[in-house]
């Protein structure tokens, strides 16, 4: 088993969050992981994306071919379309269809969603509404999570122990919050996948 995922979204959108849940869950279900780093402007408002790599075997590099992501999870959708060089044939694209306009030139949205429309069945979500529905617009991460957690390779319950333990010194009630919208944007990705 090997799962290749590009994380990809803006600075402030939760990113390294989501690759913490990951990379915990994976090491405590006995995988190897490599990350590289984030890269990309680390303020608000700026690029980011991030190489993560899950395997039952030894990984000799940090970073993903071009196409060969299994996964590309994006909180943002112009920064998935950017990425998409890097996707595998059967690759999937799971992103937020909020967009966040940090540049004069950005994209039509529907241009956007045509080009995504291209890959196999993406899995689009409109986590800020999901996330409002929650409570709290800042778990619009876990919702994205919970979205793309059929394609990561891990089991629905070990994610959540994960989220559970890096959102415990939060409190229960913060924890409680992020599990429901983790089981949220999972909910939407398994009625998207039985329509198809």
């Amino acid at each position: 088993m090997q799962i290749n995922i590009i994380l990809a979204g803006v600075g402030g959108q939760g990113i390294l969050t989501i690759a913490g849940v990951i990379d915990h869950a994976a090491l405590q279900g006995g995988l190897t992981v490599r990350q590289a780093e984030v890269h990309g402007m680390s303020q608000r408002g700026g690029a980011v994306q991030s190489h993560l790599r899950i395997s039952d075997t030894e990984i000799y590099s940090d970073l993903i071919a071009l196409g060969t992501a299994d996964l590309i999870l994006s909180v943002e959708p112009l920064e998935a379309l950017r990425y998409l060089h890097y996707l595998a044939p059967q690759g999937r694209v799971v992103t937020a269809t909020e967009p966040f306009i940090n540049m004069a030139s950005y994209p039509a949205m529907n241009e956007i969603f045509a080009e995504l429309d291209r890959t196999n069945r993406p899995v689009l979500v409109n986590a800020e509404e999901l996330a409002r529905q929650i409570g709290n617009t800042k778990t619009s991460n876990m919702v994205m999570l919970g979205a793309a957690s059929p394609f990561i390779g891990i089991a629905s319950g070990e994610i959540e122990n994960s989220i559970e333990q890096l959102f415990h010194a939060k409190g229960a009630d913060i924890v409680a919050m992020n599990i429901r919208a983790f089981r949220k944007g999972e909910e939407l990705s398994q009625t998207q996948a039985r329509e198809t």
